[in-house]
């Protein structure tokens, strides 16, 4: 596929690794840690990475005392086929990319009981067939920055020089918000905000991209279950439900369209239950 629809993506390797890495303490004591999801599809930012399609994911983290933390985060995608063709439109080798890995390094601290940061970067690669002449070169870089405030509410702002390779910046702000209800249920919030160079260049023609969900969680024994309302902006440039040009034949592909999500997750090792 080409730019335009594989820079709307960034995600994680599959390989039985998953589940973003959690806040560390500065006087944690260092572990490592292995987290295994199973969900209804690979969401990115409200983007769909896996064409609507379920997704097995995965991460192996570690965590030191110090507060710096360690990881690699996975799932498989699916951005459909890509002819391959370079932009003197010289046919290359099809591109089929389909899985994606993160490489992820940080460090993370309370200033106060209940409040903490967290700043670090994240590496971006996706495997697969990338063509002739490295015609598919995805791979990126990222920055982040965070605060927690309690165990309830969190926000984190993202920002690439080089989103997904392509010579432009962007940025994205989010706001997450965990609200424990009864019987052990727990409420999702979640609001996002992409902007930059990237969104705005002529290639995409945006000038904001935002993207939300709502949903509630629950944990039974050593299992978290999770079910979540997902919807924002539609990204008409790229979402292949809207653009038979972009990608014939295929409407699930980079979809922005609303969804409901399912995800069951279990991390590793196993602490026993009382």
């Amino acid at each position: 596929m080409n730019r335009i629809l594989h820079s709307q993506l960034a995600g994680v390797g599959a390989l039985a690794l998953a589940a973003p890495l959690v806040l560390a303490s500065g006087t944690a004591r260092a572990e490592v840690s292995s987290t295994i999801t199973v969900a209804s599809d690979y969401d990115f930012r409200g983007i769909t990475q896996s064409a609507l399609s379920p997704a097995l994911q995965g991460s192996l983290d570690w965590e030191g005392e110090s507060g710096l933390y360690a990881g690699i985060w996975g799932s498989n995608i699916d951005f459909g086929q890509d002819p391959g063709e370079d932009f003197d439109g010289e046919d290359f080798e099809t591109v089929d990319l389909n899985v994606e890995v993160d490489f992820i390094l940080g460090y993370a601290a309370d200033f106060t009981e209940g409040f903490g940061y967290d700043v670090g970067a994240t590496y971006y690669k996706y495997l697969g067939n990338d063509g002739d002449k490295g015609s598919a070169d995805f791979d990126y870089l990222e920055f982040y920055a965070g605060l927690g405030i309690t165990q309830y509410a969190s926000t984190k702002l993202w920002y690439s020089p080089d989103f997904s390779n392509s010579g432009e910046s962007a940025w994205y702000l989010e706001v997450n918000g965990d609200i424990p209800l009864a019987w052990g249920i727990g409420l999702a919030l979640h609001a996002g905000y992409n902007a930059g160079d990237y969104w705005s260049s002529d290639e995409i023609g945006l000038d904001e991209f935002y993207d939300y969900s709502v949903g509630l969680t629950r944990t039974f024994g050593r299992f978290d279950f999770a079910v979540k309302y997902i919807d924002g902006s539609d990204l008409k440039e790229a979402d292949c439900s809207k653009s038979s040009v972009l990608c014939p034949g295929d409407d699930k592909v980079l979809s922005s369209e609303a969804k409901a999500f399912i995800s069951v997750s279990t991390t590793f090792p196993w602490a026993k239950q009382e």
